[in-house]
């Protein structure tokens, strides 16, 4: 018993000595995790501390940026505000002076004039020739060479020299135009007569000369000239075209028909057509549409034009036209682009022909020679009819060439005011031919457009049938010729 007591009583010390020993180790660890603790709490605060002033700092500094932007910003307005007070004191003080101005040069001219009235004839005429007296507005440019064709006593040779046509048919012209073109004097200046307008425009077209050769012998202002050009053109394609360039009534195509038929042999013949290009200068749009590949490779010069299809009568005389498409169509092209293509299709040509040249498509209204390599006798024989009626649509179109030399050189004219030009020039080469107006032989201009083959060289089996049985009987009825033999 005393053993076993023993043996407890020893136990019982040493795990209390145990016990004392972990307490001790404890203890460290737990001011070891404080101090973790309490480091972790404070390096918190301080970050919160740090990220709260960072958000004053920033806060304060975007007020200073938004308070300095809109100072700048009301100081900018005020300026700008200032700066357009100012300008429209200037432009109120210009506009003031403009109509002080203009108040004084007007009162100025009255005076004149009521002085200009109340002196006598001698006055009037010493002072006009010591050259005192000038009118405002007006540069001083001499107009001898105008006031010497302006002359009664002119040489009418030397008046149809310039203006490709005699005094009675200039006359005529001008009196077709002036209740259209005519303008009324004003204070400042005198209008520019009727006669000396269409003069400008005339001579600008049938001499081809530049603008400013122009103003020097009218004695006019370069832009007066071009817009007189434009006016007087403009008026004669609304005004004389109605009247001088139109499809004939059913009098004039019996006629017509008569005539033809007295050259060729050919009958129902109410027309000769013809497709010619006139040269210009290189758009600045669509410059592909109008290059003429087929003048360049001729002329070994880059070529741009555009096109003037027409048909004529017997005489020369256009009853047809259609101007204006670009220079790189064909023929066949620029007909089904035609006003006349499409009355046709309604039916405004049926039963009668229009020759053309190869270039054409053979039509129920349009007849065109064979173009096959080998031709018989007969077809030989049609050609050479058909030759005579396509010489009078090509000398036509190489009178009007000669005659209105703008026609052949590139002009100043802008594209979009050359088709009225162009309008003109034929309304213009009508009335000439009717009035018998001849040509010079030295403005004789050669023709250069080159024909191609239509792309469908045959639209109807019905006209290949009727241009057989036509070929047939002038050959069998002795009205062919034999300068294909």
């Amino acid at each position: 018993m005393i053993n076993g007591e023993n043996y407890k009583r020893r136990r019982k010390e040493t795990f209390s000595d145990d016990e004392d020993s972990c307490s001790t180790d404890n203890e460290p660890k737990k001011k070891d995790l404080n101090g973790i603790i309490t480091s972790l709490l404070l390096l918190e605060e301080q970050e919160k501390r740090d990220h709260e002033e960072q958000n004053e700092a920033s806060n304060e500094e975007k007020s200073i940026l938004e308070s300095n932007h809109k100072r700048k910003t009301r100081t900018m307005l005020e300026f700008y505000t200032n700066l357009q007070d100012y300008y429209s004191e200037i432009d109120e003080t210009d506009r003031v002076k403009r109509k002080k101005s203009r108040t004084m040069a007007a009162s100025v001219a009255v005076a004149a004039v009521s002085q200009t009235e109340n002196q006598s004839p001698n006055q009037q005429n010493k002072q006009s020739g010591s050259g005192q007296q000038r009118r405002l507005w007006v540069k001083d440019r001499s107009k001898a060479w105008w006031d010497d064709c302006n002359r009664p006593d002119y040489p009418e040779e030397e008046f149809k020299k310039a203006f490709r046509m005699s005094k009675s048919t200039f006359e005529l012209i001008c009196e077709e135009l002036n209740s259209v073109i005519a303008k009324e004097d004003t204070t400042l200046r005198n209008a520019i007569p009727v006669k000396q307008r269409v003069a400008v425009c005339i001579w600008r077209l049938a001499t081809g000369e530049p603008l400013r050769l122009v103003s020097k012998r009218f004695g006019l202002g370069i832009s007066t000239c071009h817009k007189l050009v434009l006016e007087v053109c403009s008026a004669i394609r609304s005004v004389l075209m109605p009247k001088y360039l139109h499809w004939p009534e059913e009098d004039s195509l019996r006629k017509i028909k008569e005539e033809f038929e007295g050259i060729s042999g050919i009958p129902n013949v109410v027309g000769s057509m013809y497709t010619t290009h006139i040269p210009i200068i290189a758009p600045k749009i669509s410059v592909a549409a109008y290059f003429n590949k087929r003048h360049t490779e001729r002329n070994q010069k880059t070529s741009y034009s555009i096109t003037v299809q027409g048909v004529v009568d017997p005489r020369g005389v256009f009853t047809d036209v259609c101007i204006g498409w670009p220079g790189s169509m064909t023929d066949d092209q620029v007909l089904e682009k035609s006003a006349l293509y499409q009355r046709a299709n309604g039916g405004l040509l049926k039963g009668v022909w229009i020759v053309g040249s190869s270039g054409y498509p053979l039509m129920d209204w349009v007849l065109v020679p064979y173009t096959q390599q080998h031709l018989t006798w007969t077809q030989h024989a049609f050609n050479e009819k058909i030759g005579e009626l396509q010489k009078v649509a090509k000398e036509a179109f190489g009178r009007l060439k000669g005659r209105w030399c703008c026609l052949q050189k590139r002009t100043e004219v802008k594209l979009q005011d050359l088709p009225v030009v162009l309008g003109a020039c034929c309304v213009l080469h009508n009335i000439c031919e009717m009035m018998d107006e001849g040509i010079d032989p030295d403005l004789k201009f050669e023709l250069a457009d080159d024909e191609m083959v239509p792309e469908v060289a045959l639209k109807s089996v019905s006209s290949m049938k009727a241009r057989d049985a036509i070929a047939h009987n002038l050959l069998h009825h002795g009205l062919a010729g034999t300068a294909f033999l």
